[in-house]
């Protein structure tokens, strides 16, 4: 279908139909005319590939436009951007490369893959001259792989961190703005939505995770995955270390942090206690945001819905648009090589750190565990004692010091008779 003023129709297969592949059928239709009269260029989705051609689905394609086979979809000659949705690792590695071998951009919000096998992707794109687009892959509907790819190109980017998954977010707040444990603030998300039935991906990290190496990839130019970061999750954190965190001025956080530390970069993913003023610390319930630092450019926030059908939806949307403009220019837009470097481990950063354990309430009992942190050069800049009676648990704030030093006083500390448990470490952020 040609339009006055329109150079003709762009013919999109979809891989997956969704949540957000659903949401983005919905919002072309929507949208189709808009899109028309900005780009001059008609969407329209023409095959859409699914596991069950049977089920039943809130968007009902024409007749002939659902199939079972993706690679069929991926084939198809008048099929011009492949957009995947499917998620995990394969078949969608071999279908987003078999679509570039094609010479087909390819939009993608899977960040399992880019986060394995992203540069092995972006060399294939870049060989065929095409697209390969993941706006969705992190942060969902937030504007956040263009402005680091685009906007903030010639930036010297020093640190990325941000507040990426939903799930602990969400569970985070309501144990600090209601006192709930982190059981009951799970059991909560799940009810709501927010948490699968098997929670582990977001709570151990493993999402968060996947979403650092893709940063850091983008913001540094080196090749990261999802094994390479550093990676601890919120399950262990308890009511007690949030408390003591608000009675210091501190909300507690999962935060991705990707940053260039004396030349090497630096990623890790695991609860940090953040100062109450900073702008992340204002992140509430299933919001994400990332917070950018830059040379030049100073400090940058980007702030929206991290998931959802309709937000991610809208980011793919964006991408597609980008893709079907760039195609009928034949043009791309090159991420470029990716580096090898050697990526810094957390051992050899330094932090200030929060760290609880539980001891006998007997004499003697503070001098033994201080004399184990000054053994391992930390020094204490804090320390509470928490609960009376046989035992008690006491709290610590460092000063800044090696992450291998307080490892090892952690080990000195477990070998002590007197420690019953070692509890939480947290890292903490802000001045000391």
């Amino acid at each position: 279908m040609t339009r006055a003023g329109t150079v003709g129709t762009v013919n999109v297969g979809l891989l997956g139909c969704g949540n957000v592949g659903a949401a983005l059928v919905e919002l072309l239709a929507e949208r189709r005319d808009a899109i028309a009269a900005r780009t001059g260029i008609m969407l329209d989705v023409t095959r859409v590939a699914v596991r069950d051609v049977a089920k039943h689905r809130s968007v009902t394609p024409p007749p002939g436009v659902l199939t079972d086979s993706a690679a069929d979809v991926v084939k198809d000659p008048d099929v011009e951007i492949v957009v995947e949705l499917i998620g995990g690792l394969e078949p969608a590695r071999e279908l987003v490369l078999d679509a570039l071998a094609a010479g087909k951009p390819v939009v993608t919000g899977n960040k399992e893959l880019l986060a394995t096998a992203g540069a092995e992707l972006f060399d294939a794109a870049g060989k065929a001259g095409v697209d390969l687009l993941f706006e969705a892959a992190v942060g969902g509907g937030i504007p956040l792989i263009r402005p680091l790819r685009e906007s903030l190109a010639g930036e010297r980017v020093e640190r990325v961190m941000g507040i990426v998954n939903g799930t602990t977010n969400y569970i985070l707040t309501r144990m600090t703005e209601a006192g709930a444990s982190y059981q009951e603030a799970l059991a909560e998300a799940q009810q709501l939505g927010y948490a699968e039935a098997d929670p582990t991906a977001d709570v151990e990290g493993h999402d968060a995770a996947a979403k650092a190496a893709i940063l850091a990839g983008i913001a540094f130019g080196v090749k990261v995955t999802d094994a390479d970061v550093h990676r601890e999750g919120v399950s262990g954190v308890t009511a007690t270390d949030i408390a003591y965190a608000g009675r210091l001025g501190y909300l507690v956080k999962l935060l991705a942090i990707a940053e260039m530390v004396d030349g090497q970069v630096a990623v890790r993913v695991h609860p940090v206690m953040i100062p109450r003023e900073h702008p992340l610390a204002a992140v509430r319930e299933s919001f994400n945001a990332v917070f950018v630092e830059g040379a030049a450019v100073g400090e940058l926030m980007f702030y929206g819905r991290g998931a959802g059908g309709r937000p991610s939806a809208s980011a793919v949307l964006g991408d597609l648009i980008d893709a079907a403009v760039n195609l009928r220019r034949g043009a791309h837009a090159p991420i470029g090589t990716l580096a090898s470097a050697r990526l810094r481990p957390i051992d050899e950063l330094s932090s200030q750190f929060y760290l609880s354990i539980e001891v006998a309430d007997r004499p003697g009992v503070l001098a033994a565990v201080a004399g184990v942190f000054g053994e391992h050069d930390v020094s204490i800049r804090s320390m509470e004692q928490v609960g009376l009676g046989d035992e008690a648990e006491l709290v610590f704030i460092t000063h800044t010091a090696a992450e291998r030093a307080m490892q090892a006083t952690i080990a000195g500390l477990d070998a002590l008779e007197v420690v019953d448990r070692v509890g939480s470490l947290i890292r903490v952020v802000g001045p000391e």
